[in-house]
């Protein structure tokens, strides 16, 4: 008989979990803080005490084998009777908490006396709730005993409630295993280097180790690392898998690639999540039970939302979602969050598993050990890394709270006023700029009274300012708690504000922590050039595989050449003419061209020139702030069957110059101006002054790696089949240096310089 293993705690939660989702503040309270009650509490105990208690049972109940485990927070002997105590932190007033406030925590503290009752041979237990205002510190406890008899009833019906769904999950495994061993390849061939590949991925899974795979746009990434993660699956070495992306357009890819599979017999549940703005159903994203229907009573009907689509659907796209979310009544992104605990694989965003912020909290270490991470366009990672694990507060923002609840609620106003007057003192510090290697102590204790204040008045009553700063302080202190020697706090003023922002340097630590324990992770792009640069960017460990796909393409369907030509920022005024005469000469022939520019000003210079100098040149321009209808419809425009020629005018490292596939004729030509470094500034001298003095070579980790990998993916919008052909034009002088060209892949070094 197949087990269903689970934690108590995710368990209790699906039968007992009620009500609205007031989801942005209902776990505010931040894991740190919970962890230093529970030690405070802890070390009240007796000698004889223990904490920490690890459970674990197997049992049979309606035909399901459960495998259930969980965590003691204390055993008490007390009087040769045994205490199981369940400890919880709030910001409740312990006075409105009653014993029958919380049925989910009674359940959590009943099925671990049941658990270590029925371990232990004992007939009766006491259980025990111990809630803790985070505030004042002060403790209320509520206690019940019961004989095994009583407990063994209990447990026996909430697993009445959970066996449906259990049942469900263990005849869909079953399927699924089923039908990943006797699956194929779902192509005709592999194409070349597709095998290579697979084979990597496959090996990686199977030895328990990570892999970095670099491999060339157009041979099919994607499948060739889905494919062996879904048969490693039916193998029995994993038990899920993550597509994890930046963008939305290789999210569809990854779904296409389910899609095929399926086609091919494959029978896995795959679930897409999207971003809560854009698959929200109302006008504001507000996650209030007064404005949003699908968020009031959601716990109330998720389930039987959940039953219905894993019985009826395989690919829980964004639409399928939406259309079970209106039929349930639920809101579309809880919903789609709830499944991703259910599904064989997840299509999401990093910064569901590498972002502490918003990484799925339900995911135990014994899960994580059965799941495979598959890390597309890893490239862009290393950025998006140093996001997530910055954060920053402005004083404006406390300067208006101050003012706003002055005379309203003391406790805000003045801690408020205690942050505005602290970032004061930063401003005549600073003198316009102002950089630390030393985390300020001072100004960590002032957020944090902020936010208990904060939390504590929003509970009573939610006011969108408050919350706003809420969310920001409680953002800067879990950053806070990861500050070491790898990060710098620094302050940029400009008239009265200030912005004080505590920045990541080198995320690879904290990625490597993150990404712990999980059974394997294939980071895999096109340019992951040079490979030892991401390899230390991105945590790589010494035992960690690398492989390099070489191109599949003839060397006679590309040509590449490079026009001498200065695009540093003060001669663009000089040679734009020249660019615009390159351009032209280029476009003499018929076809599709994309042209990728380092800024939109640059972009704006040159493409009024140029539209000055070809009038009869049909031509579109990248715009800030693309809505996906827009971004579509500059794509559309680039058709094989376009009898005219065609020119989008781009930026590099923008929405148009990665992810996006143009086979065939609907795109002849690219033209890169410039390599691609990032505009100069305040952040980027800061990340090359770390690399410098950590024995690097500063400039080229802050600018150059970063600068050609857009250079590197723009080009390779171009070929992307076995048929297709065209130019790369690249134009800057810096191309025939060394230090550029031994970046550029080796079908692009043998490139005709033009004059």
């Amino acid at each position: 008989m197949e087990t269903f293993g689970i934690s108590v705690r995710t368990l209790v939660e699906y039968v007992f979990s009620s009500g609205s989702i007031d989801a942005r503040f209902q776990t505010s309270q931040t894991l740190l803080e919970g962890t230093r009650i529970h030690q405070s509490i802890q070390k009240t105990y007796n000698e004889l005490d223990r904490k920490e208690v690890p459970v674990r049972m197997e049992l049979v109940y309606q035909d399901v084998h459960f495998t259930l485990d969980g965590r003691c927070d204390g055993l008490l002997w007390e009087d040769g009777s045994v205490v199981v105590d369940e400890i919880k932190s709030t910001m409740r007033d312990l006075a409105e908490i009653t014993e029958n406030s919380y049925p989910v925590h009674w359940a959590q503290v009943k099925f671990y006396a049941y658990m270590y009752a029925k371990e232990q041979d004992l007939n009766e237990m006491t259980v025990q709730l111990t809630y803790v205002q985070v505030e004042s510190g002060e403790q209320k406890r509520f206690r019940e005993t019961m004989n095994f008899a009583a407990l063994e009833t209990f447990v026996y019906g909430v697993l009445d409630e959970y066996v449906p769904y259990a049942a469900l999950r263990l005849k869909q495994r079953q399927e699924r295993n089923d039908s990943m061993k006797s699956l194929a390849f779902p192509f005709q061939a592999y194409r070349q280097g597709q095998r290579q590949l697979a084979g990597a991925v496959y090996k990686t899974i199977a030895e328990k180790r990570n892999l970095f795979a670099k491999a060339p746009t157009g041979i099919g990434k994607t499948i060739s690392t889905t494919f062996p993660a879904v048969k490693a699956i039916g193998e029995g070495l994993a038990e899920r898998l993550f597509y994890l992306t930046a963008k939305t357009i290789t999210r569809t890819t990854a779904e296409e690639a389910f899609a095929r599979m399926e086609k091919q017999g494959l029978c896995m549940r795959s679930v897409t999540i999207t971003a809560k703005d854009k698959v929200c159903f109302k006008e504001e994203t507000r996650c209030q039970k007064e404005y949003c229907e699908f968020a009031d009573g959601y716990y109330d009907r998720v389930n039987g939302a959940v039953l219905d689509i894993l019985e009826h659907e395989t690919l829980l796209t964004r639409g399928t979602i939406e259309t079970y979310a209106r039929k349930h009544k639920v809101c579309p992104f809880e919903f789609s969050i709830e499944l991703a605990y259910a599904a064989d694989a997840v299509i999401c965003d990093y910064n569901y598993i590498f972002d502490p912020r918003i990484s799925f909290k339900r995911l135990f270490e014994e899960q994580k050990k059965q799941t495979v991470l598959l890390i597309d366009e890893a490239h862009n990672l290393v950025d998006r890394a140093r996001e997530m694990y910055s954060a920053e507060i402005q004083k404006s923002q406390y300067l208006q709270l101050q003012r706003s609840f002055k005379g309203v609620n003391v406790s805000i106003f003045e801690s408020a006023r205690a942050i505005n007057q602290h970032l004061l003192a930063v401003r005549k510090r600073a003198e316009g700029e102002l950089v630390e290697k030393q985390l300020d102590e001072e100004l960590v204790g002032l957020l944090e009274d902020f936010v208990q204040h904060a939390e504590k008045e929003i509970t009573a009553q939610e006011n969108e300012e408050l919350l706003d700063a809420y969310f920001k302080a409680q953002a800067f202190l879990r950053i806070a708690a990861l500050y070491d020697e790898r990060f710098v706090m620094y302050a940029e003023t400009t008239g009265s504000e200030v912005r004080l922002k505590l920045f990541c340097l080198d995320p690879s630590h904290l990625l490597r922590q993150m990404g712990k324990n999980y059974r394997s992770k294939v980071y895999f792009s096109a340019t992951l050039t040079p490979p030892s640069y991401y390899r230390d960017m991105l945590g790589a460990q010494e035992e960690d595989f690398s492989i390099g796909i070489p191109s599949p393409f003839r060397r006679e369907q590309l040509q590449v050449l490079v026009q001498p030509v200065s695009t540093k920022y003060h001669e663009r005024e000089k040679t734009k003419p020249h660019i615009v005469a390159a351009l032209g000469r280029m476009t003499e022939v018929r076809g599709n061209y994309l042209v990728f520019f380092p800024s939109y000003q640059y972009m704006k210079d040159v493409y009024e020139l140029y539209k000055s100098e070809s009038p009869h040149i049909q031509t579109i321009m990248q715009d800030t702030g693309m809505r996906e209808d827009e971004r579509e419809y500059f794509l559309q425009l680039f058709q094989a069957d376009n009898p005219e020629t065609l020119v989008g005018f781009a930026v590099l490292g923008g929405i148009f110059s990665e992810g996006i596939d143009l086979k065939g004729d609907r795109l002849n030509g690219v033209a890169i101006i410039g390599v691609g470094l990032p505009q100069l500034g305040l952040e980027r001298n800061i990340i090359k002054d770390y690399f410098n003095e950590n024995g690097k070579n500063g400039y080229d980790y802050a600018y150059v790696f970063p600068g050609m990998n857009k250079v590197l993916q723009a080009g390779g919008r171009l070929i992307r089949s076995e048929e297709d052909t065209g130019t790369i034009l690249l134009m800057d002088d810096r191309f025939l240096q060394m230090k550029y060209r031994q970046l550029l892949p080796e079908e692009w070094q043998h490139f005709q310089i033009l004059q």
